[in-house]
This record gives C-alpha cells, structure tokens and sequence, in this order.
C-alpha cells in the first residue's frame, strides 16, 4: 500500500490502548451535523491514485474521520483499516466501505460494532470526484422536502388569493357600473314616459269631441238597470224573459190561410 499520512505524534499510542477518552493532544471527535461542509485535497488527489486501496487514507484527512476508531488501531499496527476479518473481532467505532464505483464514488459508513454480527449504522459519507461530503439523515431529509413542499403550497394559496381578489373587485366594480347605468336607463325611461304623456295629452286637446252614440230601433226597450245588476246565477234562477213579438214576422207566410 502506498505511503499515507501519519497520525500526530503520540496519537497511535493513545488510541492503541482501547479507542476510548480524548486523550491530550488527539483531535476532537466529529461532530454530528456536518452536512455544510466538504473537504477536499487537491494536492493529495495529484500524488496518489483514488481507488478502493487507498480510498481510506484519503478520507482519514479530511475533519469527518474519528481517531478513535478501529480502522486507526489497524493502521497503527500496519493493517489495512478496511480489513473485515480485523474489524469483526473489535467492538467500538468503525468504518467501512459499502459501495464503489472506481474512481468517481466511494460511500462509507460509520457505525458502531458490539460483536462480531451486531452493528448499528450511525452516518454514511460519500466521495463524489475527490470532494467529501455527509450525507444528510432520512430525518432531515424528509424534513427539508416537507418543508419546501409547504413553502410552494403556501405560495400557490397565496397566488391564487390574490387572484380571486382581484376577481371580486372586478365583479363589484362590474356590479356598480351596471347599477349606475340601470339607474341612468330607469331615469330616462321616467322622462321619455312624461313626455309621451304630454304629446298624446296636447293631441287629445286637438281632437273634436267623440259623437253621441245613435238611438236605439223603435220598439226596442233596453234593459233597466236593477236588471243589469243581476247577477249570471240570477238571470239563469229567474223566469225567461219573452221578447217583444213582431206582428209583421210572427204572422208570416207560415200562419197564413190556406186556399184549396
């Protein structure tokens, strides 16, 4: 295996012992969080070649590597850190390589081992081209697509409040103007109607006066007015009324005297 860097002096000693504490001069375990960061060494990417032998050491540069792991106990005694038969037989914190895709990606996960069958996944980091990240948690994850969802929700019910706003006051505005020339068209009715009413008023005035109905045929008697004022179910109650006879046509050829 190609020559890596080196840990600080006195550091392969304190983690040699068991891996646990921080002893003095031993950088600070990472944090958590680290999502905002990347790391990236040009300078070692131009020396060595990035594959899967040498892939760790590279990582063991950048601020996501725990010195305190078993990878760096195997180091110290010149093993390769990603040995699994080594690595099964530790407990504590461990890395190791889960995917590869030579030379572009490399995906390692950090997770703690209490036997040789029972390990528990804490973070998962990838090397995407010679640049380190953390990958973010499911949480987070889905913390962040909720809320950006949200945020569009919000947006679209705010866009189209707006919108049907708009249309209310343009409606009402519609209303108004309707109302307005309603009103208008109702007062000139008013005024077109009182002026017919004068016209046909002025022409009634240049009119003559309407003839006097003609006279009744002689020998026809009208009706007197308590006879008018009966009602349908009376006239039809009382007696029918027998017209006058003419002499001239009830004596007609019928009742003339026949000669033999």
């Amino acid at each position: 295996m190609a020559a890596t860097p080196l840990p600080p002096a006195g550091q392969g000693a304190a983690t040699a012992v068991g891996g646990e504490g921080n002893p003095a001069g031993m950088p600070p375990p990472p944090g958590t969080d680290m999502t905002g960061i990347c790391f990236r060494d040009q300078l070692w990417l131009n020396t060595y070649p990035l594959d899967r032998n040498l892939v760790f050491d590279y990582f063991a540069l950048s601020p996501f590597y725990d010195w305190s792991c078993n990878n760096e106990q195997l180091r110290s005694r010149s093993i390769h850190p990603l040995d699994l038969s080594h690595l099964s037989k530790m407990t504590g914190i461990e890395y190791v390589l889960s995917e590869v895709m030579e030379p572009h990606l490399f995906v390692i996960r950090k997770q703690k081992r209490d036997g040789p069958e029972k390990v528990s996944p804490m973070l998962t980091y990838y090397i995407l081209d010679g640049s380190i990240y953390q990958a973010p948690q499911l949480c987070n994850i889905f913390a962040a697509r909720m809320g950006r969802a949200l945020f569009h929700i919000s947006k679209a019910f705010n866009i189209a409040a707006s919108k049907l706003e708009k249309i209310g006051y343009a409606e009402a505005e519609n209303e108004d103007a309707n109302s307005e020339l309603k009103t208008a068209k109702e007062a000139i009715d008013i005024k077109e109607l009182k002026r017919v009413d004068h016209i046909l008023a002025s022409l009634q005035r240049k009119l003559p006066p309407a003839p006097a109905p003609p006279p009744f045929p002689e020998g026809y008697a009208p009706p007197s007015s308590s006879e008018a004022e009966k009602g349908p179910e009376d006239q039809q109650t009382a007696e029918p009324h027998v017209p006058p006879m003419d002499p001239i046509i009830d004596q007609g050829p019928a009742k003339r005297i026949k000669f033999q």
